[in-house]
């Protein structure tokens, strides 16, 4: 596989087939709270049990060591295992727009642009802050294609798009708009979505009408990447955000405005391959307080004694397994010289 060989990710050469076959999507399936796997866990007690279940061996398998830059190893499966470790990934569905080369002052004439991104989060709120990272480079090195690299192309001539957040009444058409159309296509209409054109900040980027939660947001700084492998080549450019003004539904966020609802909302996240998730099952963890829960220095003291205690009977485990892999090698031993006899 080389570099320049496309990334595959539908592993299904029949999809709609794929896809009849599962369970169809339950609406009846509202966000609702759970207890955490161990509602009585304490400081230094370390894993909980869920530990035991996600392997089938007794024994704790172990790990292997991936150099994401080893001449022998494509780029592209540092991208697949990335997307499907660094998991779930919110989503950020952003217009933006392309000036006409004929009359850039002229709003009419522009042309609209709509694509996901999950290369995307949070970092920081006052400024309220994003990043977007693009697997492509800026400007004339970027390679002809998809509206991936318009987005970038247009936020780079323009400074500005709309940041919408993606949720499960319109997930289908967001993701439509990821088609490979020639530049100068608008993917609004891919996607039957619905321009709002009421931005303050940002008059001539459309939010989508159907989004729960929008950010107009200005381009702070964007920055370019090179491959470690192939110096000098460029491969990715992070672009940081910086939101200038919030669209929320009414009906989804609080009268201080300073909460959004996440049984309205439903976000939608993004996997591994073409995988996507909703949230239905969620559970609270309150921020431990040292004194009143973790009990200072003397619970410090307590939690290292657990964490020494879990250890050593994990050990023993480790040895008591060990000695049953023996048993049993003894005893296909044994099996083998009667089969001779």
């Amino acid at each position: 596989m080389s570099d320049s060989a496309p990334t595959k990710r539908n592993p299904h050469p029949d999809f709609k087939t794929v896809e009849s076959s599962r369970p169809a999507w339950d609406p009846a399936s509202k966000l609702h709270y759970i207890q955490t796997p161990d509602p009585n866990w304490t400081p230094g007690s370390g894993s909980n049990h869920l530990s035991n279940e996600t392997s089938a061996s007794a024994t704790p398998p172990g790990h292997v060591e991936i150099d994401p830059s080893s001449p022998s190893r494509p780029s592209g499966f540092n991208y697949k295992l990335l997307i499907s470790s660094i998991a779930p990934r919110p989503i950020a569905f952003i217009s933006s727009y392309a000036p006409s080369p004929v009359d850039p002052d002229d709003p009419s004439l522009d042309v609209g642009n709509l694509a996901p991104f999950s290369y995307f989060n949070m970092i920081n709120h006052d400024p309220p802050l994003f990043t977007v990272g693009f697997g492509s480079p800026l400007g004339p090195h970027a390679p002809p294609g998809s509206a991936r690299k318009d987005t970038l192309a247009n936020l780079s001539a323009t400074g500005e798009c709309v940041v919408n957040v993606v949720s499960e009444h319109f997930v289908e058409a967001a993701n439509s708009t990821s088609v490979d159309a020639p530049r100068g296509v608008e993917e609004w209409a891919v996607s039957g979505l619905t321009k709002a054109f009421d931005c303050r900040a940002v008059p001539r980027c459309a939010r989508a009408r159907e989004a729960v939660f929008s950010v107009e947001c200005k381009v702070v700084m964007a920055e370019e990447f090179e491959s470690r492998r192939e110096p000098g080549r460029r491969t990715g450019t992070l672009v940081v955000l910086e939101g200038v003004r919030f669209w929320a539904r009414e009906d989804a966020v609080n009268e201080e405005r300073s909460m959004l609802d996440p049984a309205v909302l439903r976000p939608v996240s993004r996997l591994g391959g073409i995988t996507y998730g909703r949230t239905t099952e969620v559970l609270e963890l309150p921020r431990s307080d040292w004194e009143k829960d973790f009990g200072g220095e003397e619970g410090l003291r307590k939690a290292e004694e657990r964490r020494r205690e879990k250890e050593t009977e994990r050990e023993k485990e480790r040895e008591r397994e060990k000695e049953k892999e023996k048993e049993k090698e003894k005893e296909k031993e044994k099996e083998k010289e009667k089969v001779k006899m």
